[in-house]
């Protein structure tokens, strides 16, 4: 059996290459020779998920695979020097949607169509609206690695009660329980303005229940004038419309998401609902577990938008993580063997449910059923299933500087310092 090692890089890509050398790894073209090299960020409870994988298949395979990790800062730069030189990996860890697009349009990805169609059970396997998001121009080539990580509404349900109210199922509901919870001294909802990715989750909501999936795909594709299409230009009107209705409350640029102040909030009933992925169960369990074990928190899905053309159960927020295959590889039959071995068997997705992942896997609702926190388990797995499309957030899936360039411009939307077609004549300037 191959030894199985891990590379943790701490600082710069400089330092990066110095450890890859060192150590050996890539400096016999893609796939390091003898071994099939498999890249991922440094996770130590997903790494042993992987390892046991690879160990599997080491064990049944004449290319040993071995696990090189990285620091999530260092990764995407290591992987764009890395891939088409001789130090490229046979399988890497990506993001899908625009970040795996840039490596395909540079033919450095292997199309996993066919493979996908060899393999009718374990393609099946997957959830439909997680696969897709590695599905570029028609094309398969990614295969979903880690848990699903939707954007959900949750909410204080002692808060709500007092207020005579239901979770919002409508904008309408929504803007009703806006004026309700003023009225009762409470700020409706909580947004971290302090960092523009919160404020995306309501914007890429808007857009996708005004206009549905495509709005967006047209701005991944770079198409001129997507950024000013009516749907993106209505979004940005609702969002400051919360705003002026008071839904943030008045000091919401001053809550903050890392140092846990927004979800204490929630937690404390200062205010009564919280737009925010799935990972934040995680950090109310760890800060504020009475919140968590009293049955006070509630969750529930984005607000249904009465005549708007997306569908009412899509989707957004983080799909998963994928692992794609080195069309350089040396190695391709092998890579195939341990993605198509690995990512779905019974003991990869019972590992994943173990550690408090929900897998884009069908048929786990049983599993799910009997893990730690059951019933949000289920919740998001029935969310992802039931929906049609499930988009990326944008940060991740546009270019760097024009994901920078959003955010910023997100910001200055929802303290009123831009106009939608402000907003849209700027980012015009990014494609």
């Amino acid at each position: 059996m191959s030894r199985t090692h891990r590379i943790r890089v701490i600082g710069s890509s400089s330092l990066a290459l110095s450890l890859l050398l060192a150590t050996g790894c890539g400096t016999s073209g893609p796939g390091g020779g003898d071994t099939l090299q498999v890249w991922a960020l440094e996770d130590a409870l997903v790494n042993e998920i992987v390892e046991r994988g690879i160990e599997a298949h080491n064990e049944a395979q004449d290319v040993p695979a071995e696990l090189v990790t990285f620091v999530n800062d260092a990764y995407k730069q290591r992987l764009q020097v890395a891939l088409g030189s001789p130090n490229a990996p046979d399988v890497f860890f990506n993001w899908g949607g625009g970040n795996l697009a840039q490596y395909t349009q540079q033919d450095q990805v292997l199309d996993l169509t066919q493979t996908l169609e060899d393999n009718p059970e374990f393609r099946d396997s997957f959830l439909p609206s997680v696969l897709d998001v590695a599905e570029i121009d028609g094309s398969y080539y990614g295969v979903p690695l880690l848990g699903v990580q939707p954007v959900v509404m949750y909410y204080n349900k002692p808060v709500l009660a007092e207020a005579g109210l239901e979770p919002p199922e409508t904008f309408e509901d929504l803007y009703e329980a806006i004026d309700v919870l003023q009225e009762e001294g409470v700020t409706p909802i909580v947004l971290p303005g302090a960092q523009g990715w919160t404020q995306l989750m309501w914007f890429s909501y808007m857009v996708d229940r005004v206009g549905g999936p495509d709005v967006f795909q047209a701005i991944v594709d770079g198409e001129e004038g997507a950024w000013e299409a009516p749907a993106v230009l209505e979004a940005l009107e609702l969002c400051q419309d919360l705003v002026d209705r008071g839904a943030f409350g008045n000091n919401f640029t001053s809550v903050d998401y890392d140092n846990g102040s927004a979800s204490a909030l929630l937690a404390n009933g200062d205010s009564a609902m919280f737009l925010m992925g799935s990972w934040e169960i995680s950090r109310q369990l760890e800060d504020s577990p009475q919140f968590v074990e009293n049955d006070e928190l509630g969750f529930t899905s984005f607000p249904v938008l009465e005549g708007g053309a997306g569908e009412p159960n899509a989707i957004v927020g983080n799909p998963s993580n994928y692992f794609s295959v080195n069309s350089d590889s040396q190695h391709t039959e092998a890579a195939i063997d341990f993605l198509v071995e690995t990512l779905a068997s019974d003991e990869y997705v019972s590992d994943l449910i173990d550690v408090g992942q929900v897998p884009p896997i069908e048929g786990i609702e049983d599993q799910l059923q009997e893990s730690d926190h059951a019933e949000f388990a289920t919740f998001t797995h029935g969310l992802v299933s039931d929906a049609p499309t499930f988009t990326q957030s944008w940060d991740q899936a546009l270019d760097p500087a024009a994901a920078e360039a959003m955010l910023t411009n997100l910001q200055l939307i929802f303290l009123g310092d831009l106009t939608p077609e402000e907003f849209a004549q700027a980012m015009e300037q990014t494609r």
